[in-house]
C-alpha cells in the first residue's frame, strides 16, 4: 500500500485583496472601539452621574474675586444655516448655575445674558473671566482658573438692567435655570448691589435630552463598525494560511501533490526555521530578520511593559553612542579612520537596538523571545544586524554627509517614524492650543500586525516582508547618518528576509560613488 506523508508548504503570499481588506480592518477598528467606548461612557455617566434633576453637575468650593464680578462663558450657540428652527428645541439643552455665598446674610446675583450686552455693561468696570478649572486633587479642591480685566471698583447694580435672559437674587443659596437658546451668551455672578468682593461656592450643571439617545446611536454604529473591522481582519489575514501538501513516495525530489488537487511540480519547502537569502542592495549594513511563529496572540500588548529594563539600559547606551560619534568625527576628520573599539561599541548598541525593536516595537513584534543583554552579534536570534567595518572613511565626507547629503533620507525617515498629528492640551490662562503628535507609517504598519496576531494568531507575510523592508532602510540610514560608512544608503525597499552576505570592505584610498560598494 502506497502511503503519503504531510509536508507543510511555504506559506502563500496573501492576495492584494486579502492584505487590503486586513490593513481596512486594523483603521475601522480604532473608530470603532473608539465609538464604543465614547458611548460606554456617556451612559455610564448619564446612568450613574446625574442629580435627582436629571443635571451632571461641577462644584467648586469657593469661587472668589476682590473684583465686582466674576463672568464665565462668552459661547456661541449656533445651528448650520439650513437646519430648522426647531433643533435647539429637540436637544432639550438647560445650564443650571447655583451659587451660596461665604458670608452669612449677603445678597448675590447670577444671570445669563447676550454677550455684547453684558460687555457694554461692565465695560470700563473690573471684573474677572474664568477661563478654565484646576484638576481636583486630594488635597486641593477644583477651583477656576480666572483673568483678571482692570476697571472700577463698583458696578451699577445688576438688579436694575432689563437685559438679563434669565436671573436669580437674593440671600441664601440662589439658582437660576436657563433653556439654551440660538445666540453667543455669558454669565456673570455678582454681589446684589454691584459692589466688590464676590466670594460664594458655587456649582454649574447641564442637562441633555439628547445624551441617551447619542449613546446608544455610538454604541449600535460602534458594535456595527467594529463588527465590521473584525471580519475584515480575519478575512484578511486568512489569505496567508499554508496549504498542505503530500509528498508520493519515489517521485523526483521536489514533486509534491496538492492535498485534493491535480499533481503538480514544485520546489521542496524549506525548514520553516531556515535563513533565505535574496537579491538585495548591496550595502555594508545587513538587517536580518525571521518570523518566529508561532507567535501569542495577546504578548504584544504588554512586551513594552517586559521590555522596560532594556528601555532603561538602552537609554544610557545611546546617550554613550552620541558621544562616542562626536569622538569618531574628529579621528575621521584627522586620521580618515574610525576607531575600531569605538565602531564595535556602537555597532554592539545598533544590534541591542534592532533586537529589543524587533520584540516589542516598530521592528515588527516577529518574536516572542525576550531580548538578550548583550552588545554582541547574537546569531541564533532571530533579528540580526552586521555593519562591515571600513577600513578608511572620507574626511572630507565626514562634514556633510551626516546633515547635508542624508537630508533626502531624513525626510523619508520623518514619515516612516514619525508624522504630524494635532491635539487638544489645556495651555495658559489664555485658553487652548493646538499640539502636535506623531505615528509613522512603521508603527501603523506594526500595529495593524499585533491586531493580525490578536483575532487571527497569523501574522500576514506580506505585511511581514514590508516591515522589515522599511526597517532595512531605517537602520541603512542610521549607519551613514553616524559616520560608520561612506557607502550611500539606496534609495531601494529591500522587503522581507535576510541580507546576502556582507561585501568585502572597501580598498583603502578607494571610494565608491553613493549607493555601490563592491561591484
Amino acid at each position: 500500500m502506497t502511503s503519503t506523508t504531510v509536508v507543510p508548504a511555504d506559506r502563500r503570499q496573501p492576495a492584494g485583496r486579502h492584505l487590503a481588506a486586513l490593513i481596512i480592518g486594523c483603521l475601522l477598528i480604532l473608530p470603532g472601539v473608539g465609538l464604543l467606548l465614547g458611548g460606554g461612557a456617556i451612559s455610564i455617566a448619564y446612568a450613574v452621574g446625574r442629580d435627582s434633576a436629571g443635571f451632571l453637575s461641577l462644584t467648586y468650593p469657593v469661587v472668589s474675586s476682590s473684583s465686582p464680578a466674576i463672568t464665565v462663558g462668552d459661547a456661541v450657540v449656533q445651528t448650520a444655516p439650513d437646519a430648522p428652527s426647531w433643533v435647539l428645541d429637540r436637544l432639550a439643552l438647560e445650564i443650571r448655575l447655583s451659587a451660596q455665598p461665604l458670608e452669612s446674610g449677603k445678597a448675590i446675583f447670577l444671570g445669563v445674558a447676550p454677550t455684547s450686552q453684558l460687555n457694554a455693561y461692565l465695560s470700563g468696570v473690573a471684573h474677572e473671566q474664568v477661563v478654565g478649572a484646576t484638576a481636583p486633587t486630594a488635597n486641593n479642591p477644583r477651583t477656576p482658573v480666572m483673568r483678571a480685566i482692570p476697571g472700577a471698583d463698583r458696578a451699577p447694580a445688576p438688579t436694575g438692567q432689563k437685559f438679563w435672559a434669565a436671573s436669580a437674587t437674593g440671600t441664601g443659596s440662589q439658582a437660576l435655570t436657563w433653556k439654551v437658546s440660538e445666540g453667543r451668551w455669558s454669565a456673570v455672578l455678582m454681589n446684589a448691589d454691584g459692589s466688590p468682593g464676590v466670594a460664594v461656592s458655587a456649582t454649574t450643571g447641564v442637562k441633555a435630552g439628547f445624551l441617551l439617545p447619542l449613546a446608544l446611536l455610538m454604541l449600535g454604529i460602534g458594535l456595527v463598525v467594529t463588527g465590521i473591522a473584525v471580519f475584515l481582519i480575519v478575512r484578511g489575514a486568512s489569505g496567508s494560511r499554508p496549504a498542505s501538501y503530500t509528498q508520493t513516495p519515489g517521485a523526483p525530489a521536489g514533486y509534491v501533490e496538492p492535498t485534493g488537487e491535480p499533481v503538480q511540480s514544485a520546489p521542496a519547502p524549506p525548514p520553516p526555521s531556515a535563513w533565505h537569502s535574496h537579491p538585495r542592495a548591496m550595502s555594508p549594513v545587513a538587517l536580518d530578520a525571521r518570523l518566529d511563529e508561532p507567535l501569542s496572540r495577546w504578548l504584544w500588548l504588554v512586551k513594552w511593559f517586559l521590555a522596560i529594563p532594556h528601555f532603561i539600559v538602552l537609554g544610557v547606551l545611546w546617550v554613550a553612542f552620541f558621544v562616542v560619534c562626536v569622538i569618531a568625527f574628529f579621528a575621521i576628520l584627522f586620521t580618515g579612520r574610525y576607531p575600531r573599539s569605538l565602531f564595535d561599541f556602537n555597532r554592539g548598541v545598533l544590534q541591542w537596538n534592532w533586537r529589543v525593536s524587533y520584540y516589542c516595537a516598530n521592528g515588527g513584534l516577529g518574536t516572542d523571545r525576550y531580548p538578550p543583554f548583550s552588545l554582541g552579534p547574537e546569531p541564533d536570534y532571530p533579528a540580526r544586524l552586521d555593519i562591515a567595518y571600513p577600513t578608511r572613511l572620507s574626511r572630507g565626507l565626514v562634514l556633510v554627509k551626516w546633515w547635508l547629503l542624508a537630508i533626502p533620507h531624513y525626510l523619508i525617515l520623518a514619515l516612516l517614524l514619525g508624522g504630524g498629528g494635532w491635539a487638544w492640551s489645556q495651555a495658559t490662562d489664555n485658553g487652548y492650543r493646538f499640539d502636535a503628535y506623531g505615528w509613522g507609517v512603521l508603527g501603523l504598519l506594526v500595529a495593524i500586525a499585533g491586531f493580525s496576531l490578536l483575532f487571527t494568531g497569523r501574522y500576514p507575510r506580506a505585511l511581514f516582508d514590508l516591515v522589515i523592508g522599511l526597517n532595512r532602510w531605517v537602520y541603512r540610514v542610521v549607519a551613514y547618518a553616524t559616520l560608520m560608512t561612506d557607502v550611500y544608503p539606496p534609495f531601494q525597499l529591500d522587503e522581507g528576509g535576510p541580507e546576502v552576505p556582507l561585501p568585502p570592505p572597501v580598498p583603502a584610498g578607494r571610494l565608491e560613488p553613493p549607493g555601490q560598494v563592491g561591484r
